[in-house]
């Protein structure tokens, strides 16, 4: 799908270590877009590079920059070895497994490091940060194994990897291909990078391959959540419930923010529905849980994203290097920047949040597939019997939502001490980050599969009408589904559901805003 394929190069330029990046440009650079250095960023960074300059010709020592590292940080190197000592980590350190990155990952992995490094405490060149930019710039994206980081000191693994191609030894993506980094780089007269004191430790000692696919996540779950509250409404309307639940005045009283909006969004995409209005006088006094009770539930999960989204965006623009360099007290300062453990906590919290919403979407579309519940032919099949309809979309989303439960335990409770226990206490951040990303394209299908569902009940209700919004996302909706008459598989259908979530075009159609 086009989503996890290379980028194209984008239009537009994102500024990388000047003003903080907000969470648009993030998906700018993901998506391609050019990218070029703060015109401060030579003045910032002089200093902190001055500094580690003058302290190797002291001889005084400095972690990472004249001594071994981790446990062997008592080893001095003298000075003739210190270029040979950097190389000599970014090699050692590329022991990664698993599937690579997704190449927007990486990309904004490598943006993301370049823009961190110019904030001028990380005590490198300009010559790095320049060759990082060109490499983005000729798309130059690097393979970076999934497995292998902790989360402390920093994303290790996956940075030497992401540091191996810059230096011309690893591996590049190259249309669906992999190559030799070296031969690319030469490609775009680019010649491999050569690392000078510091410069190693500063490239592998961050939490930008975390950052980066937690990002990727939140990037996805912007359209999910709003493309949520779109099935929601729809399900609502097919199944004939009540829009009270969604009063603001219900809401004013229990002032949850994401609550608050999420009710909002239920109640604009419901005004104005001739099905509503159809069963005015039902006498029907209460519906099920996950329609009353779906502010309350996805409200709070929009909640958990913003205080996710909030958490990445301070990382994204932090310095999470070790040693520090603050030139103006000529002071390098060995601390713990590299701890992943805000961003891994943040992950895990937003995880159970988008479980939350696969759960509740799953339970509406078993109220629709069940006619004694939803008073809708059985399985939304226009024969029921000699035709299933929609049934097995539900068994999908209920082996989802397992596999969601499974996704949802948090990696930030775990800890494996590496280096001698001089690196006792990790933040699993990565594992975090994967399994969000993972977890919210799970939560996509399932809510593909409502979507689904509740546009063949509305189909069924037909000639009642719902809301112009929904009306209109269900006529957007039919150009890539049509409705159901005969059974047909079902994967394909989801499929183009699923993708047409991710255009986002579900929420703009129907006018839900961002959360």
């Amino acid at each position: 799908m086009s989503r996890v394929m290379e980028p194209a190069l984008g239009s537009g330029r994102v500024v990388l270590g000047g003003s903080p990046l907000p969470f648009d440009d993030l998906k700018r650079i993901a998506d391609g877009a050019r990218v070029s250095l703060a015109p401060d960023v030579p003045a910032r960074v002089a200093p902190s590079r001055a500094l580690i300059e003058r302290l190797l010709k002291t001889g005084e020592s400095v972690y990472g920059v004249n001594t071994g590292f981790g446990e062997l940080k008592s080893v001095r190197i003298e000075a003739r070895d210190v270029e040979a000592l950097q190389a000599n980590l970014i090699r050692s350190h590329a022991a990664g497994s698993g599937p690579p990155l997704e190449p927007r990952a990486t990309r904004l992995m490598l943006a993301l490091r370049a823009h961190s490094l110019a904030l001028g405490f990380s005590g490198v060149r300009l010559t790095l940060l320049e060759h990082l930019v060109k490499m983005l710039e000729a798309n130059v994206i690097p393979v970076v194994p999934s497995r292998g980081s902790l989360g402390a000191s920093g994303d290790l693994i996956p940075l030497a990897h992401l540091a191996l191609a810059a230096i011309g030894e690893g591996e590049v993506h190259v249309e669906g291909r992999v190559a030799k980094a070296a031969d690319l780089l030469r490609g775009n007269g680019i010649a491999p990078l050569t690392l000078q004191a510091k410069e190693g430790l500063a490239l592998i000692n961050g939490t930008q391959a975390m950052t980066s696919v937690g990002a990727l996540a939140l990037i996805e779950a912007a359209d999910v959540l709003r493309a949520a509250h779109v099935a929601c409404a729809l399900s609502a309307d097919a199944a004939r419930a009540s829009i009270k639940p969604f009063d603001p005045r219900v809401h004013a009283i229990r002032p949850h923010e994401g609550q608050r909006d999420s009710a909002a969004a239920l109640s604009r995409l419901l005004t104005g529905s001739g099905i509503v209005a159809s069963h005015e006088g039902c006498g029907r006094v209460q519906d099920p849980y996950s329609i009353r009770c779906a502010p309350q539930v996805m409200g709070s999960s929009i909640t958990a994203f913003r205080m996710a989204r909030e958490t990445l965006l301070t990382e994204v623009n932090s310095v999470s290097d070790n040693p520090i360099c603050f030139a103006e007290t000529g002071e390098v300062v060995s601390a713990g920047n590299f701890h992943g453990e805000p961003v891994a906590q943040a992950l895990d919290f937003f995880a159970i949040g988008m479980a939350e919403i696969g759960s509740i979407a799953e339970r509406r579309t078993f109220l629709l597939l069940d006619s004694a519940k939803s008073g809708l032919p059985a399985f939304l099949s226009p024969d029921p019997g000699l035709r299933s309809g929609l049934m097995i979309v539900q068994y999908l989303q209920a082996a989802l939502v397992s596999e969601n439960r499974m996704l949802a335990q948090p990696a930030s409770v775990d800890s494996i001490p590496t280096s001698a226990g001089q690196e006792d206490h990790v933040s699993m951040g990565m594992h975090a980050a994967l399994k969000a990303l993972a977890l919210t394209r799970n939560v996509r299908r399932i809510v593909a599969a409502e979507l689904l569902c509740a546009a063949q009940g509305i189909h069924l209700l037909r000639p009642l009408r719902s809301s112009a919004p929904l009306e209109g996302a269900l006529e957007a909706l039919r150009e890539i589904v049509p409705p159901l008459s005969e059974d047909r598989r079902q994967d394909r259908d989801l499929e183009r559901v699923d993708d047409w979530i991710a255009s986002g075009a579900p929420a703009a159609i129907a006018g839900v805003g961002t959360f």
